[in-house]
C-alpha cells in the first residue's frame, strides 16, 4: 500500500508537534524548529514506513528541540544599552513559572513530562521517541511530575 501524500501527513500531525515545540522551546524558537523538523520528516518520508508516524515525527522535534538548545549555548548574547525601565512583559503562557520548572527538571524527565502533556503522547510512544523501556519513560514522567509538585506547594 502506498503511503499518503506528505501534505496529508503534516495535516495530520502539524499541531501536536507544534504544541510540543511551544512547550519544549518557547514560542520564539518554535517557528524554526518546526519548520526544521517537518523538512527533516519531508526528507526521510519517502523511504520509511513508519509504525506510529506521530510517534516518529514527535521523535524528530524532540532532537531538533536538542539541537536548538546546543546552538543557543553556543551562540554569544548580544547586549546594547539597557533601558533606565525594564519593558513590561505581555501575557505569556508560562505566567504562573509552571513551564520554567518544567525546563528546569533533568533532561530525561523534562522530555518525558513534555512529551506526555504537551505531545499528548502514551507512556509507551514516549518510550519510542525517548529510546528507552515503557517503564523507563514512565518513571521519567513520575518522577518529574513529583518534582514539579514539590517545588510548587514548598
Amino acid at each position: 500500500m502506498p503511503q499518503p501524500p506528505f501534505q496529508r501527513f503534516l495535516d495530520a500531525h502539524r499541531d501536536d508537534v507544534w504544541r510540543f515545540l511551544v512547550a519544549s522551546v518557547g514560542r520564539d524558537a518554535a517557528d524554526d524548529v518546526f519548520q526544521e523538523t517537518f523538512l527533516a520528516a519531508m526528507r526521510a518520508y519517502p523511504r520509511l514506513r513508519p509504525d506510529n508516524p506521530r510517534s516518529w515525527v514527535l521523535t524528530i522535534a524532540h532532537r531538533k528541540a536538542l539541537d536548538h538548545f546546543r546552538a543557543r549555548k553556543r551562540r554569544a548574547v548580544p547586549v546594547g544599552d539597557l533601558p533606565e525601565v525594564p519593558a513590561p512583559e505581555g501575557p505569556d503562557i508560562r505566567d504562573d513559572g509552571v513551564w520554567e520548572r518544567v525546563h528546569a527538571l533533568p533532561a530525561k524527565q523534562r522530555a518525558a513530562v513534555l512529551l506526555r502533556f504537551a505531545g499528548d503522547l502514551t507512556h509507551a510512544e514516549v518510550a519510542i521517541v525517548m529510546g528507552t523501556s515503557e517503564e523507563a519513560a514512565r518513571r521519567n514522567a513520575f518522577e518529574g511530575l513529583r518534582k514539579l509538585r514539590q517545588e510548587m506547594t514548598a
